[in-house]
């Protein structure tokens, strides 16, 4: 099914839904594809091969670059000063704490400098690129949360999935607790209520360019987990 016969059957949205959830239900099948991904199931069970978390590990701190910058785009297109408070808090967990989690794990896994600056950007990563940026650069606010929310949103929900779960390997085990801790779970929620803020109040063909790019992101999240295996 394409994504145009798709967006032609979902039902529009309507006031007594959440509008994040109508964006969510209107991303399936990719969204429970991504959430329940065998990528997300091995690692939790620690036994996703060290080859395929690398290739995946690689890819994704390509896309950390990507997400700094969409993050820069939030901030600056967001309607008070609470809201730029609240992503620049992200921002900086985001290039302190996990940068630094993907340099421990590098090292870890034999990965080094050179290969990182090598490497080129996957076709998954390089449709992340083209559908975020576009969306940040030719847009709004709610654009832009249209793309950011599905990207974080999709990894809360397999982390808390498998948040029992605890993998010997220290870049599996803290990759999931990076994505379950409640200050995650805290920034998720936040987002969708920004984005059921936004929504609301837009005209219909205004929200369904928005669920089409939330859409879009989930599919690409599959692929990307597919990706790591080669």
């Amino acid at each position: 099914m394409s994504l145009q016969e798709s967006a032609a059957e979902t039902l529009a949205w309507a006031p007594e839904t959440r509008f994040s959830d109508w964006l969510r239900e209107g991303a399936e099948p990719f969204w429970s594809a991504a959430a329940g991904h065998r990528f997300t199931r091995e690692l939790a069970d620690d036994s996703l091969p060290d080859d395929v978390y690398r290739c995946y590990l690689i890819q994704d701190y390509l896309f950390l670059d990507l997400l700094v910058r969409i993050v820069g785009h939030a901030i600056a297109t967001a309607p008070s000063l609470e809201a730029r408070i609240t992503l620049s808090r992200f921002l900086a967990a985001v290039t302190s704490e996990e940068n630094t989690y993907f340099l421990r794990s590098f090292e870890a896994l034999g990965v080094k400098r050179a290969a990182l600056q090598e490497t080129a950007p996957n076709a998954p990563t390089l449709a992340f690129q083209e559908i975020m940026l576009g969306a940040a650069e030719g847009g709004d606010y709610a654009d832009v949360l249209s793309v950011l929310l599905p990207v974080e949103w999709v990894y809360l929900t397999w982390a808390q999935a498998v948040a029992e779960q605890k993998p010997a390997r220290f870049y599996l085990r803290e990759w999931i607790e990076l994505h379950s801790v409640p200050a995650f779970a805290d920034f998720v929620g936040w987002l969708r209520a920004e984005m059921d803020r936004e929504g609301a109040g837009l005209p219909l063909e205004r929200q369904e360019q928005l669920a089409c790019a939330f859409r879009r992101i989930a599919e690409q999240e599959v692929a990307f987990f597919n990706a790591a295996y080669g």
